[in-house]
């Protein structure tokens, strides 16, 4: 796996398609890794068209980890945020965004479009404020403006992600707490076999196991400032997809980042919950593919996604 140093740190990173076509940066979301994006779908832009570009976030997959922070009390920390205590995150989103504007310019990259899910979403937000002369478009998938008051994930969903594995040490129950995360946020309407849940978690977990990196990660997220006033400057055109089942990152969320971005089409799927259903590439893929080419009508679904 090639890497690059952006930012001060070394960022692993894939690319697909011809490079000479338009370029597609995605950005994963809390823990996942650039071989978490659905084959399928990385192919479909290629197929597309678009110059497919991957990496992994700091602190996951092969690149750089921020293990001399050590793991920070999660649990503590969160507490000084609803207490609005203050507290230092090793770092914040906004290195993150800047480790996603390094890996443009490391590649030669001028402008792309954006597409970042949850986590991957919020650093999509900050690097088409911060930067809007290197983002052609932002697809803002299951993500949030950050904003106080905003619902939060549901109590399943949450003692699901903070759950530890019965045994760290065992590869058996890292895995089972990788499947019952994702059965936990998934899709109802498109659940992903169990067995398919354990390939990828087997796959992910022989690259890469560093939970003290999501960790920090999530400290990153919760030490966040609200970003309304920040998305009101953006200037891309800006897609929101959200699903109406997410139990993480509840509907309210995008739809209210659909609001603070001026300009900004809110693609709610009914169904969906926080992952990328294997069902939903092809829906997914128009949908970025008419927001980046600008042919998108302003309340037009395609038909061949209509529910009947």
């Amino acid at each position: 796996m090639p890497t690059l140093t952006a930012n001060g740190i070394r960022i692993a990173f894939d690319t697909a398609g011809d490079a000479k076509s338009t370029p597609v940066l995605l950005i994963h979301g809390l823990g996942m890794q650039l071989t978490n994006w659905p084959d399928e779908f990385v192919d479909g832009l290629v197929e597309l068209g678009f110059y497919v570009i991957r990496f992994d976030n700091r602190d996951c997959g092969l690149s750089t980890k921020f293990d001399s922070a050590g793991k920070p009390s999660l649990v503590w920390s969160w507490l000084k945020s609803r207490l609005k205590l203050p507290f230092k995150p090793p770092y914040g989103l906004e290195d993150m965004a800047g480790d996603a504007l390094g890996v443009l310019s490391a590649l030669g990259i001028a402008r792309a479009h954006v597409v970042g899910v949850s986590m991957g979403g919020m650093i999509g937000q900050i690097l088409a404020a911060r930067h809007p002369q290197r983002v052609l478009s932002l697809t803002s998938i299951m993500s949030s403006s950050g904003r106080r008051g905003l619902p939060g994930p549901t109590a399943s969903a949450r003692h699901a992600l903070l759950r530890a594995p019965a045994d760290p040490k065992d590869v058996d129950s890292i895995l089972d707490q990788a499947v019952a995360v994702q059965q936990a946020i998934g899709s109802p309407a498109y659940p992903t076999p169990e067995k398919q849940l354990r390939r990828r978690a087997a796959r992910s977990l022989r690259r890469c196991y560093c939970p003290a990196g999501v960790t920090r990660q999530m400290l990153a997220i919760a030490g966040a400032a609200d970003r309304s006033a920040l998305l009101q400057s953006i200037a891309a055109p800006t897609l929101v997809i959200h699903g109406a089942c997410d139990p993480l990152v509840p509907l309210a969320c995008g739809e209210d980042v659909a609001a603070q971005v001026p300009g900004a089409r809110l693609e709610v799927i009914e169904g969906m919950g926080h992952d990328l259903p294997a069902q939903l590439n092809e829906r997914m893929l128009a949908l970025i593919d008419a927001h980046a080419r600008g042919k998108m009508a302003f309340d037009s679904t395609p038909r061949l996604f209509v529910k009947q």
